[in-house]
């Protein structure tokens, strides 16, 4: 009896990358090469879901064994990445037709999206309008996001990563003001990312372990910003230790829910564009108190700081990525391998598939028994849930004294469709 051939594997990247994302892709991509009976050819979205629509398809098959091992330890967005975000089938199904439409013309019959909460909604929906309009397709959603704001799992690859080179830049800038601040810069600023939930922020907080260690202020955004108590606080840690050091989260609220430093426009993704909370805060300090004072934005330094990974995200990544293709082709469908904590001493995990339905659009925020009662600091509980993921170093190859990261082919697969689409 004939048996049909295996249909082909589409990798994608979403949203803002990782120092890890990359281990994700191959764990992806070198479980996929593994499994020939069931999958066929393994292709990856140029620039994520925009290379996908556009038919800009990158033959993974075409790289060699080493530079897939090597996507391991290289940090940002191997294949690219785009903040483009499908609306929902009701308001533009087009984009999903025209996704399906590339799919048939290319044989692919699994998909890999590797994302965030918005990601997740994508793939959920694709697998639903796969299912409608009569050609099925496998669809697993892969978990990133630095902002550890997916639910149903412990935490988020990328994260962990984030949260080692914060906790780090918090140790080491302290010091330094510490050590200048009797002459010279008596308040210093740290702003990290994070929209709306706090982990970012709060792991600068395992910077210090005992009264008075910096982090002495951390402004979380599940706290509502109040500028008096903030300014009395500043105020009382130059008298006792000398100096100051802030960690804010670029998602920090006044109580009426406007950011500190909301800039009026919007992004890809509909999210309102903030404009830099450090300078704000650190010009408050100014006019009200007068001390000499520095701020630092960390940026996409923070994310992309592959050099620091932590070890437990950087195995933490892989593993999602190959249970991703377990999970396909063992028949599942509309799922995300999710990260299990089984053990937090020692730190033990395993991986569990979570319907994509649980997860699509749910953020998770710091719970209120993480932050201290006066809202300026972390508590022993976050501290216990926080430390493992930073456990570890998985350093990448040095060449001249700099990481040698890895630059892909990307041989472009050969075009089928006669019609272009325009993003």
């Amino acid at each position: 009896m004939k048996t049909s051939a295996p249909r082909n594997a589409l990798y994608a990247q979403s949203g803002g990358v990782t120092a890890v994302i990359n281990a994700s892709a191959c764990g992806v991509i070198e479980t996929a090469l593994k499994a020939r009976r069931q999958i066929g050819r393994i292709y990856a979205g140029r620039d994520g879901i925009v290379g996908a629509l556009t038919e800009d398809l990158i033959d993974v098959s075409a790289e060699s064994a080493a530079t897939i091992r090597a996507l391991r330890h290289t940090p940002a967005g191997a294949f690219g990445s785009a903040r483009f975000k499908l609306k929902g089938l009701d308001k533009n199904r087009a984009e999903y037709e025209r996704l399906i439409e590339v799919f048939k013309a290319h044989d692919i019959g699994y998909f890999f999206y590797n994302g965030g909460n918005d990601s997740m909604d994508t793939a959920l929906k694709v697998s639903q309008i796969g299912a409608q309009l009569g050609y099925p397709v496998t669809c697993i959603g892969v978990p990133k996001t630095v902002d550890n704001d997916l639910p149903h799992t412990d935490c988020c690859p990328g994260f962990g990563s984030v949260a080692k080179y914060i906790a780090i830049s918090t140790l080491e800038g302290a010091l330094d003001v510490a050590s200048m601040a009797r002459t010279s810069t008596k308040v210093f600023v740290l702003e990290v990312m994070g929209r709306h939930a706090g982990w970012i922020a709060a792991a600068g907080g395992l910077a210090g372990r005992k009264a008075g260690e910096p982090p002495h202020i951390i402004l979380f955004p599940e706290i509502p910003f109040q500028k008096e108590a903030f300014l009395a606080r500043v105020k009382q840690c130059v008298t006792d230790y000398g100096y100051c050091v802030v960690v804010v989260s670029e998602g920090a609220k006044y109580p009426d829910g406007t950011f500190l430093a909301e800039a009026g426009t919007k992004d890809a993704f509909g999210h309102t564009q903030l404009g830099g909370v450090g300078p704000v805060v650190a010009n408050m300090v100014r006019e009200a108190l007068g001390y000499k004072y520095h701020w630092a934005v960390a940026d996409y330094l923070q994310r992309a700081a592959r050099h620091i990974a932590s070890k437990v995200d950087v195995e933490q990544a892989y593993a999602v990525g190959k249970a991703a293709v377990e999970y396909a082709v063992k028949g599942m469908h509309a799922v995300m391998p999710a990260i299990k904590r089984t053990s937090s001493k020692p730190y033990r995990w395993k991986i569990v598939p979570v319907p994509l339905a649980d997860v699509a659009n749910v953020e998770k925020k710091v719970p209120r028994e993480f932050i201290t009662a006066d809202g300026f600091g972390i508590t022993p509980t976050c501290r216990r849930y926080l430390e493992p993921l930073i456990a570890g170093e998985d350093y990448p190859p040095y060449e001249g004294g700099l990481p040698k990261y890895l630059r892909l082919k990307g041989k472009p697969v050969r075009r089928r469709l006669k019609t272009a689409f325009k993003i």
